[in-house]
């Protein structure tokens, strides 16, 4: 994973909180590769980053708390993603494929997310609610239609929030499935081929 996304400051953090936040994520991602997601630890992680534990979990609760900023980081590195198509029902298709591939792309964080968003650590809540408003609105983006003016949806708004609603929650479904082992992240993208259209044919 890129550093890339790591570099911007936090909302509410001085500079130099924001560099040790960057080294400690940057030191998750390169650790996490390193030895997996069930050997690591805070304290490894710390010591990658050549800070104290305590220091470490000054911004990392838990090393679930960790798999979930490195996944929504993950995101924010696709977020300018455009998804594409003739019609709703492939521009949907085009997002769920993307992130799919984008998963099977990073296998390690692939396997260590689906545990870590089920926590109940209070810091994976705030960012569980942070990484579903961005599928919301990669899906809302795609549902919105192209500049010629192609609409998706049955014009009406309600009518789109509960589309957008359905395919948050398949593709949230089948997240859980290949995190569970249930499938693969490459076969998550084909079944959701199936998925969306089989939401979207119907209000379209």
């Amino acid at each position: 994973m890129s550093s890339q996304v790591f570099r911007s400051p936090r909302q509410g953090l001085r500079s130099r909180q924001a560099e040790t936040l960057t080294k400690l994520l940057v030191a998750g991602d390169e650790e996490l590769r390193s030895v997996g997601h069930e050997a690591l630890t805070v304290r490894t992680v710390a010591a990658r980053a050549g800070v104290s534990p305590a220091t470490a979990y000054t911004y990392l609760a838990s090393k679930n708390h960790l798999f979930a900023e490195l996944f929504l980081g993950y995101l924010a590195e696709d977020a300018e993603h455009e998804a594409s198509g003739a019609d709703a029902v492939d521009r949907v298709r085009s997002v769920t494929r993307q992130m799919a591939q984008r998963l099977a792309a990073a296998p390690e964080l692939a396997a260590a997310v689906t545990p870590a968003l089920l926590s109940s650590d209070p810091d994976v809540e705030r960012l569980r609610l942070r990484i579903g408003a961005e599928f919301v609105r990669r899906f809302s983006d795609a549902l919105a239609g192209d500049e010629t003016g192609d609409e998706a949806g049955d014009g009406n708004g309600d009518g789109d929030e509960e589309l957008v609603e359905a395919l948050t929650l398949a593709f949230s479904g089948a997240l859980l499935q290949a995190g569970m082992g249930l499938l693969t992240y490459t076969e998550m993208g084909d079944r959701l081929d199936t998925v969306v259209a089989t939401i979207l044919r119907g209000n379209v």
